[in-house]
C-alpha cells in the first residue's frame, strides 16, 4: 500500500504546489472580465456558483474513464499508478488548466478556435472536423452502452431505453445550462466522488493487499502486444491526460465569475479524477488478488470492465454497491454525452458564427448533429470505436501544442512545462501507429520506436519554428 499512499499524497499536494506555481505564473486576476459576464445570454454564459462548476467539470471530463480506463490500465501492474500520478499532474492537469485559462481569457471560444488562433488556421480546420466527430462518437456511444446496461436490469425493450436517452441528451443540449446541467449534475459529480470515497474505505479496512511498485516491467497478460510505452499511456486517459477534458472545459469557462476559480475548477477537477482513478487502479488490483489475478478475471470477462466493477462494488459494498454502480455505469456515460453533444453544438456555432440565444438556432444546429449521432448508434461501429482512445490522446498533443504556443507569445518562462509534454505526447500518439495492429502493426520492436521518434522530431520542429515565428512578428495573444 505504500506505492500507492505516497502517489495518493503526491497528487493532493500538486493542487497546492504545482496548482499554485501555474496560478502565479499566467497571474490570475480576480478583478478580470469574465465570458459569463461580457457575453451574458441566458443559455451558454450564464454565472454559476464555484462548488457547482467544480462538480459539473468533474463528471464532463470523467464519466466512467477513470474508473474502466484505470482497471484496463492496472492489467499493467502498479506502473500504472506513477503513470496516473505524474501524467495526472505534470500533463493532465496543466493540460485541462492552462487550456481553460486560454478559452476563458478568449471569451469562452470553443477549443477549435483557440487552437486556431494560436496554431494556425490550417490546424484549426483539421481540428475543426476532428473534434465534432470526436464529440458526436462519444455521445453515440454512451447512447448505446447505457442502453445495453439499463435491458439487463428491466425488462423494458432496448429502443425504448435507446429512445429514452436521445429524447433527454436532446433537452440537456439545447435547453440553457442552468435549466438541467447546473441542477443535476452536481449530484452525480458528488456521487461520483462518494463512490471512490466508499472503494478508497474498502482498501484501508478491508482484508485487500495492494501490490507495491518493485519493477518497471510489463506484467500484463498480453505484454508482448501491449507494451507499457506507448499502449499504457493510451489506454489510461481519463486520469492522466485526455483531450476530450479541452472540448469541455469552454462550457466551464462560460459560468466562472472569476478567473481565480479557475485553480479549483481546472487544475483541481483534474486532481481529483487522478485520485479517483488512482483508487480504481488500487481496488481491481487488490480485489481479483494482485495482477496476475486481475489479468485472469479480464480475460474471463471479456474484457468488459464494467462486469468488473459491478463485481466490485456490489461484493464489498453491498445493496449501496449495486446502486452505486448504476450510477457508474449508466448516469455517468449519460451526463458525459450529452456534454458532448452540447460541446459540439457550441463548436459548430462558433464556426459558423451563429448566435445560441435563440432557441431555433440552438436547434438548427443540434438537428443535423443528432441525426448523425442516432445513425452511428444503430450501426455496429466497435472497430471505429478501438481508434477513439488514440484519436483522444493525439487530441490532447494538439492542445499541448496550443498551450505552448500560447505560453511563447506571453513570453513566459513556463513555456518548458508545456513542450516537455507535448514532445512526450506526440511521441506516445506516433509511435502506437507503429507498434499497434490498429494501424502499422510493427510490434513493440526497434524500429516502431524509431519511426515514432523521427515522426515526432519533424512535427515538434516544424511546430517550434512557427510559434518562433509568430513570436518574432509580435502575435495577438
Amino acid at each position: 500500500m505504500i506505492t500507492f499512499l505516497v502517489c495518493l499524497v503526491l497528487l493532493v499536494a500538486a493542487y497546492f504546489i504545482y496548482g499554485g506555481l501555474l496560478s502565479r505564473g499566467v497571474k490570475l486576476d480576480p478583478n478580470a472580465p469574465v465570458p459569463s459576464k461580457t457575453h451574458y445570454d441566458g443559455v451558454d454564459y450564464i454565472p454559476l456558483p464555484r462548488w457547482r462548476i467544480f462538480l459539473i467539470q468533474l463528471l464532463n471530463i470523467a464519466g466512467t474513464g477513470p474508473i474502466f480506463g484505470a482497471i484496463l490500465g492496472a492489467c499493467y501492474g502498479p506502473i500504472a499508478f506513477v503513470w496516473i500520478t505524474l501524467g495526472g499532474i505534470f500533463m493532465g492537469a496543466m493540460h485541462d488548466f492552462l487550456s481553460g485559462v486560454i478559452s476563458l481569457r478568449n471569451g469562452g471560444k470553443s477549443l477549435t478556435e483557440i487552437i486556431s488562433k494560436y496554431l494556425g488556421r490550417g490546424t484549426g480546420r483539421f481540428t475543426l472536423v476532428m473534434i465534432p466527430i470526436l464529440m458526436v462518437l462519444v455521445g453515440a456511444v454512451f447512447i448505446v452502452t447505457p442502453s445495453k446496461i439499463l435491458v439487463s436490469m428491466t425488462d423494458i425493450p432496448y429502443l425504448v431505453w435507446v429512445g429514452i436517452i436521445i429524447v433527454y441528451y436532446f433537452i440537456a443540449t439545447v435547453l440553457p445550462v442552468d435549466k438541467i446541467i447546473a441542477k443535476i449534475y452536481p449530484i452525480f459529480g458528488a456521487a461520483l466522488i462518494f463512490m471512490a470515497l466508499a472503494m478508497f474505505g474498502v482498501l484501508l479496512f478491508g482484508d485487500y493487499d495492494i501490490p507495491e511498485l518493485t519493477t518497471l516491467d510489463n506484467m500484463h497478460a498480453k505484454a508482448s502486444e501491449l507494451p507499457i510505452i506507448p499502449t499504457l499511456c493510451i489506454s489510461i486517459a481519463c486520469g492522466a491526460i485526455s483531450g476530450f477534458h479541452a472540448t469541455q472545459s469552454p462550457l466551464m469557462a462560460r459560468c466562472m465569475t472569476n478567473e481565480t476559480q479557475a485553480r479549483p475548477i481546472f487544475f483541481g477537477a483534474m486532481i481529483s479524477e487522478s485520485v479517483i482513478a488512482l483508487v480504481w487502479a488500487a481496488v481491481a488490483m487488490a480485489f481479483f488478488g494482485g495482477v496476475e489475478g486481475l489479468n485472469d478475471a479480464m480475460i474471463e470477462m471479456r474484457g468488459d470492465a464494467g462486469t468488473a466493477v459491478s463485481t466490485i462494488t456490489v461484493t464489498t459494498l453491498g445493496t449501496v454497491g449495486s446502486i452505486l454502480a448504476l450510477l457508474g455505469m449508466v448516469a455517468a456515460p449519460i451526463t458525459s454525452g450529452d456534454t458532448a453533444f452540447r460541446s459540439a453544438r457550441l463548436i459548430v456555432a462558433d464556426m459558423l458564427n451563429i448566435e445560441q440565444r435563440s432557441i431555433w438556432k440552438r436547434l438548427l444546429v443540434s438537428l443535423p448533429l443528432f441525426a448523425v449521432g442516432i445513425g452511428i448508434a444503430f450501426i455496429d461501429f466497435d472497430i471505429i470505436w478501438r481508434y477513439f482512445a488514440w484519436s483522444n490522446q493525439t487530441l490532447a498533443v494538439f492542445v499541448l501544442w496550443m498551450i505552448y504556443a500560447w505560453l511563447m507569445r506571453r513570453g513566459s518562462r513556463m513555456w518548458m512545462l508545456a513542450l516537455l509534454p507535448a514532445i512526450f505526447m506526440t511521441y506516445i500518439c506516433s509511435s502506437f501507429v507503429f507498434v499497434s495492429n490498429q494501424f502499422v502493426g510493427m510490434g513493440a520492436c526497434d524500429a516502431a520506436y524509431i519511426y515514432g521518434g523521427a515522426v515526432t522530431a519533424v512535427f515538434s520542429a516544424l511546430v517550434m519554428l512557427k510559434v518562433r515565428r509568430d513570436v518574432r512578428r509580435g502575435a495577438e495573444i
